[in-house]
């Protein structure tokens, strides 16, 4: 892929989630990773506008079609739905952007870039017949539960 889905500074995971180039000690694409990375714990802290955010950037630097762009497209809805349930009580929307979601995760590798994507798949299809599913679900990476950070915010803030 292009130099502009790379970063050195991205470390390694915790095991060996499709993304990680365990033979090479670097992941594919680096800034995929680390907007996961910020991502999903802006999302477990409550910050749905936010993780949006960092997906949504990764998401424009890949080309349709792509599994990269799917992933990153997928993850947008997921807190873009979390959103409209929690912030704005619209469970109409949230089921129409989790719809979508479950569309672009079809056939996503189950742990991509460390994220426990059946789980997400799961929960998201629960959520499509009960919403309160979401209530204190975190999504996993790496097998923990990130929350936020100074630096999680600073990173969404930069994107802007």
């Amino acid at each position: 892929m292009d130099e502009h889905t790379r970063d050195p500074s991205v470390g390694p995971p915790a095991g060996n989630p499709t993304g990680w180039l365990a033979d090479r000690g670097k992941w594919e694409h680096a800034t995929l990773r680390r907007a996961t990375v910020h991502g999903v714990a802006l999302y477990n802290s409550g910050a749905f506008h936010e993780s949006h955010d960092c997906f949504e950037s990764e998401w424009y630097n890949y080309g349709t079609g792509t599994t990269e762009s799917a992933y990153a497209h997928g993850m947008v809805q997921v807190a873009a739905g979390a959103y409209k349930h929690f912030d704005f009580e619209d469970d109409d929307g949230m089921r129409s952007l989790f719809e979508t979601a479950l569309q672009y995760f079809h056939g996503v590798p189950s742990d991509y870039y460390g994220v426990d994507l059946l789980d997400v798949r799961t929960t998201l299809t629960n959520a499509l017949e009960d919403p309160t599913v979401l209530h204190g679900w975190q999504i996993a990476l790496d097998e923990e539960y990130p929350t936020a950070t100074e630096a999680d915010f600073a990173y969404a803030e930069g994107l802007d």
